[in-house]
């Protein structure tokens, strides 16, 4: 079997999905990141599958070396493009031998998956209703983002404000939901200090991204003021840029992305790792379907994830969501804030390809925020 093309396709509100064809049409699906760059890692995808054109596809290993290994090498353009690279190689083996992925690497440790909810927006709020609905819903567990910008010393009426929030929900729904708080690297060390003690007895499942990563040595400090579960981990990738990190002894959980850190196998190495520091394993996954399937493969072998995230309805998504472009939509299907594992073989998910044609055809243009602090200087966002 060899790789006969590659297809790109830009897909609203903020996916980029790869599609790799084989001689034997078998053909397998990944994800990219688009962020604000995505003709950036569209070019960059062709560019670098140009490798892939007559290689076996089942070779994983070998491919993620030889792509992964350039003299300038790692980088969030070139990670993403590597990541759903392998995840589309991934579901073409799984597609060839008839087997999910997962029993590639371990088979079944669990019997379902935890997934929690996102509530309450970018600059958060409505949160107490927002976490009554999911409750509702069946869900366990929720995350919010804590607070909107904030300077590197700013008022603490910011902070009491973060506390009202997280206060109303435990006033609406007690302790029946776990509350992830996203600090988002918003949040300078003096403030996170601060946020961190304060937020302590509404017992949050954690906090994430307390700092930006490239302050992750703040995170020795931070942890000395609070007892609250630490997760950070969504901006790094490859097993190296964990390794600090898991090092520094001070991160209770770590969440790689599968659609950034290099994909499903690397993130079962990255996992493992964590395993052998007692660190729990949460994975970012707020983006597009694709990307969501290829972390539940991951999730279903890996005994020390305890929970996954997902972006049905999240804040991001306007104008579709991930079910438009699945054609088997049971499998993110969630009882009682579970999700059961996936059966399908490959990544388990069929898509929409004629849909996601049709999108692709408008065009995709996804941009950030930009904040500004009250001094006008610029924000996290």
């Amino acid at each position: 079997m060899k790789v006969t093309s590659l297809e790109l396709f830009k897909v609203k509100p903020r996916w980029i999905f790869l599609k790799v064809n084989t001689d034997e049409g078998i053909c397998g699906w990944g994800e990219l990141i688009s962020g604000t760059k995505t003709e950036t890692v569209v070019a960059g995808a062709y560019e670098i599958g140009e490798y892939l054109i007559g290689k076996d596809p089942r070779q994983i290993e070998d491919i993620w070396q030889v792509l992964y290994r350039s003299f300038f090498r790692g980088g969030p353009i070139n990670m993403t493009i590597l990541s759903g690279i392998e995840m589309a190689l991934w579901d073409i083996k799984g597609k060839y031998y008839s087997m999910p992925i997962y029993e590639f690497i371990g088979g079944k440790a669990r019997d379902n998956i935890m997934v929690y909810s996102w509530i309450g927006g970018d600059r958060p709020s409505d949160v107490a209703n927002a976490a009554l609905d999911r409750k509702n819903k069946g869900f366990k567990a929720i995350k919010m983002n804590a607070t909107e910008e904030l300077h590197y010393i700013d008022s603490f009426k910011k902070i009491d404000a973060v506390l009202e929030r997280v206060d109303s929900i435990r006033n609406a729904v007690g302790y029946d939901l776990e509350i992830g708080i996203d600090f988002h690297g918003r949040v300078h060390k003096a403030m996170a200090k601060v946020l961190a003690k304060e937020l302590e007895k509404y017992r949050p499942m954690f906090i994430e991204e307390p700092v930006l990563p490239e302050n992750n040595d703040a995170l020795i400090e931070i942890a000395s003021h609070t007892s609250i579960p630490i997760a950070t981990g969504e901006r790094l990738y490859t097993r190296w840029g964990f390794k600090d990190v898991l090092k520094s002894g001070v991160v209770d959980i770590i969440q790689p992305d599968l659609a950034l850190t290099g994909g499903i196998l690397e993130a079962k190495k990255i996992s493992a790792m964590a395993e052998a520091f007692d660190v729990a394993v949460a994975p970012h996954a707020p983006y597009g379907p694709i990307a969501l399937a290829a972390t539940l493969q991951l999730d279903v072998c890996t005994p020390n994830v305890f929970i996954q995230e997902q972006s049905l309805g999240i804040h991001y998504n306007q104008g579709f969501d991930l079910l438009d472009f699945v054609k088997n939509k049971e499998i993110f299907t969630y009882k009682d804030g579970f999700v059961d594992i996936p059966k399908g073989v490959g990544l388990g998910i069929e898509i929409d390809e004629e849909l996601v044609k049709k999108v692709d055809t408008e065009g995709l243009h996804w941009t950030n925020p930009r904040w500004r602090n009250y001094d006008g200087t610029i924000a996290e966002w």
